[in-house]
């Protein structure tokens, strides 16, 4: 398991310009690791503690993500992915967490990344997943951009057209992901995060705890922030339109 502190970028390019950072602290577990009753002095998972996991957060929300995660590969024919799977989530902190975005890097058996499940949770409550893989399911480099049609609504101020544009950078020195997402009229949202993991011990969760203090409340309050501003500046919400029917783009 490890702590990966990280800045993250977002940028609008239209109809009005808007761009913010924030620090925030990710979590990268090992897919074997995420057991249920799991538990260390600060950090557990689906149990009560300073800092957690729900398994029921992930994957379709019922089944444990060891088997989920098992099965979406398996049933999109990914039988090369079959070495270690990582989350890199946000935490729970004293219960509460809100997860934007959260990624399963899955390796074959010689390390390569094979693929990304994205997983992307919105205000409303819904969760989609964006399987990034290449068509002829090699490996994915750093410098490879995997394209997906956006088919979730996620900020009302922004519709459901469009295609994402994904780049990974998954190593032992740093984890790095970009997203860009763009339409008929070229890049309008930019989306950077990055940093440089480290061992999770019980003394780095308290450097959190003093580095990243309001974190789970942060994320929220950002958001709502950042959509009041872009109302004031005359970008006006979208409605909100059914979800897929697919869980899994």
């Amino acid at each position: 398991m490890q702590i990966v502190p990280m800045r993250v970028a977002h940028s609008r390019t239209r109809p009005r310009r808007n761009a913010f950072r924030y620090a925030v602290c990710y979590f990268a577990i090992p897919l074997r690791e995420m057991t249920a009753g799991r538990k260390r002095a600060l950090f557990s998972i689906d149990r009560a503690n300073l800092f957690s996991l729900r398994t029921r957060d992930y994957g379709d929300g019922r089944t444990p993500p060891q088997l989920w995660v098992r099965r979406t590969l398996d049933g999109f024919g990914l039988a090369e992915a079959d070495g270690e799977i990582t989350l890199l989530t946000l935490p729970r902190i004293l219960g509460y967490a809100f997860n934007p975005v959260s990624f399963w890097f899955c390796r074959d058996r010689d390390g390569a990344l094979r693929a990304v499940l994205t997983e992307v949770n919105n205000t409303f409550g819904e969760r989609h997943c964006y399987l990034c893989v290449h068509g002829d399911h090699r490996a994915i480099a750093c410098e490879d951009q995997l394209e997906v049609r956006k088919v979730f609504h996620v900020s009302p101020f922004l519709e459901v057209k469009g295609e994402y544009r994904f780049h990974f950078a998954c190593d032992a020195q740093r984890i790095a992901v970009h997203i860009d997402l763009h339409d008929e009229d070229g890049l309008k949202l930019s989306t950077a995060m990055g940093g440089r993991p480290r061992p999770l011990t019980d003394g780095g969760l308290l450097k959190i705890l003093l580095g990243f203090p309001l974190q789970s409340l942060k994320v929220i309050v950002l958001i709502h922030y950042q959509a009041a501003k872009l109302y004031l500046k005359g970008v006006r919400p979208y409605r909100e339109p059914a979800p897929p029917a697919a869980a899994i783009t």
